[in-house]
């Protein structure tokens, strides 16, 4: 996507100094900042310190991380280490270990020479499937927003919710839940999208900053006001992307989604869920009892990361001394509560039966 009329991707690899580069993250919206990668404890780094954020980028940097260890050394032990180290980062999403585990798959067969070249083009690989599925998720989801849109009075806006970011910052580029936001506002259907702050982190700001780039209009609200906007007519669809979906369509994703999920059922709102195919996990079948929650640091949510009046950004406590804070970073949202999943070759019911439909090879092969 862009960038005051530059096109970016979430990550890249720059050929002339032979490394990979991202979009520091941790800085946005307030500084766009861009760092190589390097190491094998800069890959580690980028991916717990939410360098790098989202269930598909993660794995495309893990890619790029599993081409550096070959690089380095490409040895059976070491493509072994380097997949441990890098599968502990976070375990939550389900992208890093799909792409750790697809790695080693194309990998292991092939003659140690050979390895350092066929991973960093994997990677590349990797990369560009990204951005061609979430193409398509815009897609599909754009027809969902043409049939709002054509019940509405002419020049109505069609009004969308979404929870944290499942935008281009979380892909390699046009992202999940927003790739349809974006075609339709392409396409010239007009939008108006409420943004969840999303505590502890705020990720909602990175979604406000990546819709203001791209000219879609937009309000920032509370994580708490979106059931009170449902409840008065002011949301016609909510759309979420999702770290991890079971094989019978529960949903994990950034803390406080089920909340939305409930109220959108309570008020007869339509809650889509976004999702790249590599993002179903077709081992686990009960995602609440299932997915792993990471727990993240206390500080994330005693804290908060701002620009202070001095123009600096920086950390402010907001609790008192001593209080002891909780950081689960997920829920899982149950399937009966999802209205339909959006992918990238088609949208389906969510439930086991829905995703067998659209992706009968995977659910097959799962069994």
């Amino acid at each position: 996507m862009k960038i005051d009329g530059t096109h970016y991707r979430s990550l890249w690899w720059n050929s002339d100094k032979d490394v990979l580069e991202i979009i520091d993250q941790r800085w946005l919206p307030h500084d766009f900042r861009v760092i190589p990668v390097a190491t094998m404890q800069d890959f580690a780094n980028a991916i717990t310190q939410m360098r790098v954020r989202g269930a598909p980028l993660i794995g495309a940097t893990a890619a790029y991380g599993m081409a550096l260890a070959m690089a380095e050394d490409a040895s059976d032990a070491n493509m072994d280490a380097a997949w441990t180290f890098l599968e502990k980062t976070r375990p939550t999403a389900i992208n890093l270990r799909w792409a750790l585990d697809r790695c080693r798959a194309v990998l292991r067969p092939l003659p140690q020479a050979d390895r350092s070249a066929a991973a960093l083009a994997l990677a590349h690989e990797i990369s560009d499937e990204d951005v061609e599925i979430n193409r398509r998720i815009g897609e599909n989801g754009l027809a969902l927003i043409r049939e709002i849109a054509a019940k509405k009075p002419a020049g109505d806006a069609v009004r969308l919710l979404t929870h944290c970011n499942a935008g281009w910052l979380a892909t390699v580029d046009w992202g999940t839940a927003t790739s349809p936001m974006y075609h339709a506002h392409d396409a010239g259907i007009p939008l108006h999208v409420w943004v969840d702050e999303t505590r502890p982190r705020n990720q909602g700001a990175l979604t406000a900053w990546e819709l203001g780039k791209h000219g879609v209009q937009h309000t920032y609200i509370t994580d708490n006001a979106g059931g009170h906007l449902m409840q008065h007519g002011m949301v016609d669809m909510v759309i979420t992307g999702t770290d991890r979906t079971t094989r019978q369509g529960d949903v994990c994703n950034k803390i406080g989604t089920y909340l939305k999920a409930l109220a959108a059922r309570d008020n007869g709102v339509p809650f889509y869920v976004a999702l790249p195919s590599p993002t179903i996990d077709w081992t686990v079948r009960d995602g609440v009892a299932e997915i792993p929650i990471e727990e993240r640091d206390a500080q994330e949510v005693t804290h908060v990361l701002g620009v202070t009046e001095s123009c600096e950004i920086g950390s402010v406590q907001v609790t008192p001394n001593g209080t002891v804070g909780s950081n689960p970073a997920f829920d899982v949202t149950p399937h009966r509560l999802v209205t339909g999943l959006i992918t990238e070759r088609g949208v389906c019911d969510a439930s086991e039966a829905g995703l067998a439909s659209l992706f009968p090879d995977f659910a097959k092969a799962a069994e």
